[in-house]
Parts: structure tokens; C-alpha cells; sequence
């Protein structure tokens, strides 16, 4: 197995030249991974599995961590327009697993929170999906994991940062 590079180690984009061999893997594999995800929703194993949907599980788990909010906040914290939250939180509502309140101190403004029946759905498919991580990296070291899972954290923030700089019109790179 080779050895796992430090990330201070790893090229950038930057120190890479133009049309490399690597960067053509990582956007190959990127798109391989995407496909894949996308195909399994990374649902988890069990009885959860597939069932529950990407936006769900994520509006899911910003509110359970970070508490009720506005939709306007949890719009701006997900990096997608409120509209699309309202819409994605619609059947939540529906289904129970969220809550619509009145803000406690503007009692014209709404603030959606987990409810007790979304939180124990939300944990359902966390055990789920965190046996199917367990599952896909079985003969993974831990320390590989670790190294995967911090790259990974850094390669979503770093597709967070421009695409928070393109919708406002900013610099693209």
C-alpha cells in the first residue's frame, strides 16, 4: 500500500501545469464519485437505505447542529436561495420532522426546528449511512480515513468558496 502524503505534500492546482495527468484523474474521478453517489445516495445499509434524499438529510443536519434558524439563514449557511429552501423544507413540514415556530422575539418572522420524530429519523439514517462509510472503507488504515476525510472537508470548502465567489460576482478563481 503506498504511503498517504501529508496534505502539506499534496500539489495544488496552482503548482500543477495545465491539461497534467493529475488533475485530468481527480476531475475524472470527481465525476466517477458524483455518479456513484448519486446512484447509491450514499443511502447507507439496512432498512434506512435510500430513504432519505440528499437535501432532506442536509437541511436535516444543519438544523440539528446548528438549531433553529430562519429560512433565510439556513439558506445562506447551505449556499443555496431561500426559495429553494422553502420548497426543500415543505414536505419535511409535511412529514413532521420539521417544525415551523414563531420567532421568539419577532412573532411575525418563522423559524424552523428539528422536531423530536426529524431527529430520530435524522439518527436512523446517520447510523445507516455511517455503517455504509464503515462497510467502503473496511481495509482502510485509520490514519487513512482520517487523511481521506480531512481532504475531502477541504476539497467541499474550497467548491464552497468559489462558488460563493461566482454568485457574487466575484473573481472565479
Amino acid at each position: 500500500m503506498p504511503s498517504i502524503p501529508a496534505s502539506s505534500d499534496l500539489p495544488t492546482a496552482a503548482e500543477a501545469p495545465a491539461g497534467s495527468g493529475l488533475l485530468d484523474t481527480l476531475q475524472h474521478e470527481v465525476a466517477v464519485f458524483a455518479r456513484r453517489a448519486e446512484q447509491t445516495r450514499l443511502g447507507g445499509v439496512g432498512q434506512a437505505r435510500n430513504s432519505m434524499d440528499r437535501a432532506a438529510y442536509l437541511l436535516l443536519n444543519r438544523l440539528d447542529l446548528e438549531g433553529p434558524m430562519g429560512v433565510k439563514a439556513l439558506a445562506g449557511g447551505m449556499g443555496i436561495d431561500s426559495s429553494t429552501v422553502t420548497r426543500q423544507v415543505a414536505p419535511l413540514v409535511d412529514g413532521g420532522l420539521v417544525k415551523r415556530t414563531s420567532h421568539p422575539e419577532d412573532g411575525r418572522a418563522v423559524v424552523l426546528a428539528l422536531s423530536p420524530r426529524g431527529l430520530a429519523r435524522l439518527e436512523e439514517v446517520r447510523s445507516s449511512r455511517r455503517e455504509l462509510m464503515a462497510r467502503v472503507t473496511e481495509g482502510w488504515a485509520e490514519e487513512e480515513r482520517e487523511v481521506f476525510t480531512a481532504l475531502l472537508t477541504r476539497f467541499n470548502g474550497s467548491l464552497s468558496e468559489l462558488m460563493a465567489a461566482a454568485s457574487e460576482g466575484g473573481p472565479a478563481s
